[in-house]
């Protein structure tokens, strides 16, 4: 049995008007073709649709029953389409997007909140990572975007910056040094300190060192890890200060305490990262809501600076 959707909008035609001539009219069509197309419907079902005299068109109990489900699937069919039509335009579907530890307490909360209201259709989907394990699913396909710190890569990435802060000291609470309004870097030779791991964390550990080589600061490195929160942790409990972005701030740890660094000119950036090849028209649909979120600020690529 083959039934086409043509000869279901054929049949419904000729159902709800109960007249061949106003149903062809209807479907800007002729009699004739009309009349083919209830024909080979009837022929695939193996039953009569309608009762017909000279005078008038009525449904048979069969199609009666037929109505119901044609309709169905009509509208089913027309969803369908609908919703293609939706996803190739970019107006629904799904964005994977990873996010530093940082990012993650107001910047990345306060754009999906907004983005969700904005862009209904487009499902996101949150993964917390560190920029470098960003870097590597970028290059595998397993994220479509990236809220990542600059790093150099191979990989052919487009970026934008979203975020730019300064770098604060952290502090235990009681700490002699927070009982200066702020601190300078010298402050911090042969102090405990808690250090970016040089893989993971490398982003900042470069950063952070390269401070310490300019008037030749050497702490006394206790830790290397990974992850903002973790470093403000073990600040807390009293194992050394640390250098982190302001945003850290909004972690409201109690037991820490942030100073301003006087003579610290660098600044932590963060960017959006997304492949120069991607093929996810939500993902388009998604930056173009994003970048209007932050600000629509385009910049140079970081690979591209860093090369």
């Amino acid at each position: 049995m083959s039934i086409e959707f043509n000869q279901l909008r054929c049949f419904v035609a000729v159902a709800e008007e109960l007249h061949f001539g106003r149903a062809a009219a209807r479907l800007h069509m002729t009699q004739p073709p009309l009349t083919r197309h209830i024909q080979l419907l009837e022929h695939a079902l193996g039953v009569e649709l309608f009762e017909r005299t000279s005078r008038s068109v009525r449904l048979t109990k069969a199609g009666g029953v037929f109505l119901t489900d044609a309709v169905r699937l009509l509208q089913f069919a027309e969803q369908a389409a609908l919703t293609a039509r939706r996803f190739g335009e970019g107006e629904v579907g799904k964005v994977t997007v990873g996010f530093t530890a940082v990012s993650g307490y107001d910047l990345i909360p306060s754009l999906i909140a907004k983005a969700r209201a904005a862009i209904p259709g487009i499902t996101m989907v949150l993964k917390e990572m560190v920029s470098v394990g960003q870097f590597a699913a970028l290059e595998a396909g397993t994220i479509d975007l990236g809220m990542v710190r600059p790093l150099a890569t191979l990989a052919a990435l487009d970026f934008q910056l979203v975020a730019r802060e300064p770098l604060v000291l952290a502090l235990p609470a009681g700490h002699a040094l927070a009982a200066r309004d702020q601190v300078v870097l010298a402050d911090l030779h042969r102090q405990p300190f808690i250090m970016y791991s040089p893989d993971e964390g490398k982003y900042f550990h470069d950063l952070i060192h390269a401070l310490f080589s300019a008037p030749v600061v050497v702490p006394d490195y206790v830790q290397h890890i990974s992850q903002t929160h973790s470093v403000v942790g073990l600040v807390r409990a009293g194992l050394g200060v640390a250098i982190v972005p302001e945003s850290a701030c909004n972690f409201n740890v109690r037991g820490v305490e942030f100073r301003t660094i006087a003579d610290a000119s660098a600044h932590a950036e963060l960017y959006m990262a997304w492949r120069a090849d991607h093929r996810n028209p939500a993902l388009r649909t998604f930056l173009d809501y994003a970048s209007e979120h932050f600000g629509n600020i385009h910049i140079q690529s970081p690979a591209a600076k860093a090369a």
